[in-house]
């Protein structure tokens, strides 16, 4: 018995060296991370050094940005601890052997339910990022990405938010102002109630009340009289409107009488209201844009996401081929003047349709957040979408991202500058698809389920890749997005 316990006590004293070891290696490379980020900073003329990041999401969004920057800090400081990642992580995630938990330096279990009780939690998230004493948060997409409130409570605590300042965020998310702003930038748009206005942001990060009232319906007289304007078929839309509420198409007048009352009540009390021609058969046209805090605008090409079912993107491919490269061309740039106009910084997407036959192109929206199909983009570009945003936000002018620079065909130990909306890229030499991944019930109209995942089996490629939210013997549970893996090739 003497020796059995005097062998338990010296296993023990081996573990424990063991961990005190790991930990004192940690902490070495935790400071040549340090000091390595910080040489990178000032030798590329950023202002601040980001090492310890929130990631306020959960599932695909935290998978990518932990396993994106992590690459990069690989490749570009040949250590990949460069940063410390602190995630979120429900009980229902913990329980799904979710694999963002796996990849972060630290867990902090927060409330299970609806993302409301959690990782949509703006008041929640500040606290969580305080406590743990970040330096910046990631917001991914989907959840609290889109809330103004949240880069406005982090600015508060001198917390960086990787994204758009808060009053440009809550002017793109109102369809009204976006559509207004944009006009104001010289982007086409489609006919609508409020043709032909322009304006510039109060100091408040407004539109001014008289040019948004002017872009507004108030009655259902007016309502007609701007669809027989700028003719049939149209949307009729309310501005807080979403999930398939508060919008009706209308083909004639009588439908406008029938539907203007439905579209006023199912919105929320007060919501403007809007009238907009409907464009049929139009393709669903993105450009990639990222805006700094120099003034500058970079247009990263682009992507074609016309495969829609139920309105949601199932495929995604790039270049957009449908596109002729000089009108492709014109949506950069129309989308880059937008992107310096209202002082956007971060990455982005500008939304466009797109008709085959006239060549023509009309604004949709521009979305303050990195989207779910930025990987075509990054096969594209060999541009590490989540790095860029981070180093956007450590202050580097664009032009000193040696990724980006690379793009343009530029020397990346060089210092020359870019104009964005005069030099040309080195045009994409591939091109790309995705296809999503979710957990859907055949039996009950491929609505997304939930349950115990038994085996994953995807060997990853030079030409066809991904990567999924859960491994084996994980599971996708009530709370999760019923996407859980994404499949590039080239």
């Amino acid at each position: 018995r003497t020796a059995a316990r005097r062998e338990q006590l010296r296993q023990q004293q081996q573990q424990a060296a063991r961990a005190k070891a790991a930990r004192f290696v940690a902490t070495i490379d935790s400071d040549i991370g340090l000091k390595k980020l910080e040489k990178y900073v000032k030798d590329h003329g950023g202002s601040k050094v980001l090492k310890r990041v929130l990631i306020a999401n959960n599932g695909m969004a935290a998978t990518k940005a932990i396993l994106s920057l992590k690459q990069w800090a690989y490749l570009e400081l040949g250590l990949e601890s460069v940063f410390e990642f602190v995630v979120m992580a429900t009980r229902d995630d913990l329980d799904a052997n979710a694999e963002f938990i796996r990849l972060a330096n630290t867990f902090v279990e927060v409330p299970s339910g609806k993302n409301v009780n959690n990782y949509a939690n703006v008041d929640l998230i500040c606290e969580v990022a305080k406590a743990q004493k970040v330096d910046a948060v990631w917001p991914g997409w989907g959840h609290a990405s889109e809330n103004p409130d949240l880069p406005k409570q982090l600015k508060a605590l001198g917390i960086t938010f990787i994204g758009p300042p808060s009053p440009v965020m809550s002017v793109l998310g109102d369809k009204i102002a976006a559509n207004i702003l944009a006009q104001t930038a010289g982007v086409p748009s489609i006919p609508w109630s409020g043709d032909g206005l322009t304006a510039e942001l109060t100091e408040e990060g407004t539109i001014p009340d008289e040019t948004f009232k002017k872009g507004c319906v108030a009655t259902m007289e007016e309502a007609v009289a701007c669809a027989e304007r700028i003719g049939y078929p149209v949307m009729v839309k309310a501005s807080e409107g979403g999930g398939g509420k508060g919008i009706r198409m209308c083909d004639s007048k009588e439908e406008i009488v029938a539907n203007f009352p439905q579209v006023q009540n199912e919105a929320p009390p007060g919501s403007p209201i809007f009238v907009m021609q409907l464009c049929k058969g139009a393709r669903h046209i993105e450009v990639q844009i990222v805006g700094d805090e120099h003034g500058n605008a970079v247009a990263l090409n682009g992507r074609d996401c016309s495969t829609q079912r139920r309105f949601q993107k199932i495929f995604e491919e790039g270049p957009p081929t449908i596109v002729p490269r000089d009108t492709f061309l014109e949506m950069e740039r129309a989308a880059q003047r937008l992107t310096q106009n209202i002082g956007y910084v971060g990455a982005g997407t500008v939304e466009y349709l797109f008709n085959a036959e006239s060549k023509e192109f009309y604004f949709l929206e521009l979305n303050p957040r990195l989207q779910v199909e930025h990987p075509v983009t990054e096969e594209l570009t060999r541009v590490n979408l989540p790095a860029t945003q981070l180093q956007v936000c450590m202050g580097i002018p664009l032009d000193r991202i040696p990724q980006i620079r690379r793009f343009y065909g530029r020397d990346v130990d060089d210092s020359s500058p870019i104009d964005f909306l005069e030099d040309n890229y080195v045009y994409p030499d591939r091109h790309v698809i995705a296809a999503r991944i979710t957990a859907e019930n055949p039996d009950d109209g491929f609505k997304p389920t939930s349950g115990q995942i038994n085996r994953i089996k995807f060997q990853s490629s030079v030409s066809c890749w991904g990567y999924f939210s859960v491994g084996a013997n994980g599971s996708i549970h009530e709370y999760a997005d019923s996407q859980f893996g994404h499949i590039f090739a080239h």
